[in-house]
């Protein structure tokens, strides 16, 4: 028993998600109440180390697209928002270049192959680090489970309780994104897939090699939004569920059931569904996309009532479910987004996270300054 709750806690503290965002309320597996994923990962590996990486010297625009810039009210536009979308604020910004996928397994690889980069999933946990988020005196568990390894989704057999996720996210020794679901899997034939267990640490090293950054959430919801005003996803307001499938998300019961109408279970290759007004493809569902801003649960309410220029993000994390661990924000959803649990692939969706976390769900896009 004692190794069992050693063993639970660790991966719980890895693992991370610790609190819905249905205000702890227990589900029925029957309910089916919105609500959304809160991706509370505590910090548990340290910094990456990126110091080695340099910018490989070319500036390229190809496989970018032209976003406008200008003014739009940023926040939630429906009964689904939740309260870290409010107020509704205006926000201008200025033009940029943006990816129109998500960065794929095959651009990745260039990376990895030019500078020897290490992600955080290939990397051993870091003890001294992870035992500052468990209670104090929590004994070391054995060497077996602090192993590189990543958090993979593995679908239920029936309803489960909506706020056990361990039910359907396992800690999977050697996941990687050359392995997405384990040490069996690969992405042979996948270079169109976008890359997915890279950490926002991972990301931004990305970034430095390619000379681009990550958006920051105005400018992703900016570009979200695809030119349309105040409307729900980006192709409109038509619910996901309706007329042909707009993006890749979870249809039918989560976590057990997916009716597969898009076409996909899981990932979906780039460029799958219909682009937005700007050109942009999955920018709802697919993979949860890094943001450059620390998260800040209040954020918006310090932006109200003035229009706000090329907002960088809060000057401070702040996640009240975990007020002493340093969040980033990612945005667009995930294939496992459902109006039921998680209806993130709506443009103002506002989801958060520790920089060193990496699941099988979340991705990356850059973009590009004008001045370049």
């Amino acid at each position: 028993m004692r190794f069992f709750i050693i063993k639970m806690v660790v991966f719980i503290s890895v693992l991370g998600f610790l609190s819905s965002c249905n205000k702890n309320k227990i589900l029925k597996p029957e309910e089916e109440k919105p609500g959304h994923t809160c991706m509370n990962v505590p910090k548990r590996l340290g910094a990456a180390d990126s110091s080695h990486i340099r910018f490989n010297g070319k500036i390229s625009l190809q496989g970018m697209v032209f976003i406008p810039g200008g003014e739009f009210d940023m926040g939630g536009d429906n009964s689904y928002a939740d309260a870290d979308e409010y107020p509704k604020h205006r926000v201008k910004v200025s033009p940029f270049y943006m990816d129109i996928t998500e960065v794929t397994n095959e651009q990745f690889r260039k990376f990895v192959n030019a500078t020897g980069y290490i992600t955080t999933a290939e990397r051993k946990p870091d003890w001294d680090e992870l035992k500052k988020n468990l209670p104090e005196g929590t004994p070391k568990p054995p060497d077996s489970l602090l192993v590189a390894a990543s958090l993979v989704f593995k679908p239920t057999s029936k309803p489960v309780n909506l706020n056990d996720f361990s039910q359907w996210w396992k800690w999977v020794k050697g996941a990687s994104w050359k392995h997405p679901q384990g040490p069996a899997s690969n992405i042979e034939g996948k270079d169109n897939y976008p890359v997915v267990h890279v950490s926002w640490d991972d990301v931004q090293a990305y970034c430095k090699w390619s000379g681009k950054r990550l958006p920051t959430e105005a400018e992703w919801e900016f570009a979200a939004r695809g030119g349309l005003k105040n409307n729900i996803y980006p192709w409109g307001n038509e619910p996901i569920n309706a007329g042909i499938p707009k993006a890749n998300s979870w249809e039918g019961k989560f976590p057990y059931l997916n009716d597969k109408k898009d076409g996909y279970i899981t990932l979906a290759p780039v460029q799958s569904f219909k682009a937005n007004g700007y050109g942009l493809y999955d920018m709802a569902g697919n993979v949860w996309e890094w943001c450059s801003d620390l998260y800040n649960y209040d954020y918006y309410k310090k932006l109200e009532g003035s229009l706000v220029v090329n907002p960088q993000g809060a000057d401070r994390s702040y996640d009240p479910q975990e007020p002493y661990s340093v969040k980033r924000s990612l945005r667009g959803g995930s294939f496992l987004c459902n109006d039921s649990y998680c209806s993130g692939y709506r443009v103002a969706r506002r989801m958060k996270s520790s920089p060193d976390t990496s699941l099988e769900h979340t991705g990356f896009r850059c973009v590009q300054d004008i001045a370049h």
